[in-house]
């Protein structure tokens, strides 16, 4: 397998059509894809901003995304390339979530460290309703999980003196 850059719009398809319980993320910074031997795309990550404010420090990239086929070790692959790629950009963290009941094997394989559990919450809401073009629900189902989540962090360069990381709550 190989690693390949990806537009927005290849990633976002990707996910679409493979993701098991998450929407296609809306941006990103970059993309980065993994082709078979025969030229197939078997998987994507989509790194962006962090979704919470407090972690959008400008060293902090999000792994907003992970989609595969299910071809062997190609979560690993892709992590390990969005941080080697992100880290030359001159991030200092990169962090993701997952569903409390996923085993994070990949991420513990590519030197990723569970920071924190998170009890579950209904999404962003705003007194005046769901913010514009938002959609809570289809068919009486989320359409992100809305349970409890792990987030995990990994160190992408050798730290700075006097630069710490910062839990998010």
């Amino acid at each position: 397998m190989v690693i390949v850059p990806l537009t927005l719009a290849e990633a976002r398809r990707f996910v679409a059509d493979h993701h098991r319980h998450n929407e296609p993320p809306i941006g990103h910074r970059f993309s980065i894809g993994l082709r078979d031997d025969a030229g197939a795309l078997v998987g994507v990550v989509v790194a962006g901003r962090p979704v919470a404010r407090g972690a959008d420090d400008g060293l902090t990239i999000q792994l907003l995304r992970v989609t595969t086929t299910g071809s062997k070790n190609a979560c690993s692959m892709l992590y390990g390339a969005a941080c080697r790629a992100a880290a030359a950009m001159g991030y200092q963290w990169a962090i993701t979530y997952t569903l409390a009941e996923e085993s994070g094997a990949s991420l513990r394989a590519s030197g990723f460290v569970e920071d924190e559990r998170l009890d579950g919450r209904e999404g962003w809401k705003h007194t005046s309703g769901p913010r514009a073009g938002q959609r809570l629900r289809l068919f009486d189902q989320p359409l992100m999980p809305t349970g409890p989540k792990v987030r995990w962090v990994r160190a992408l360069a050798p730290l700075s003196r006097g630069l710490v990381r910062v839990t998010v709550r």
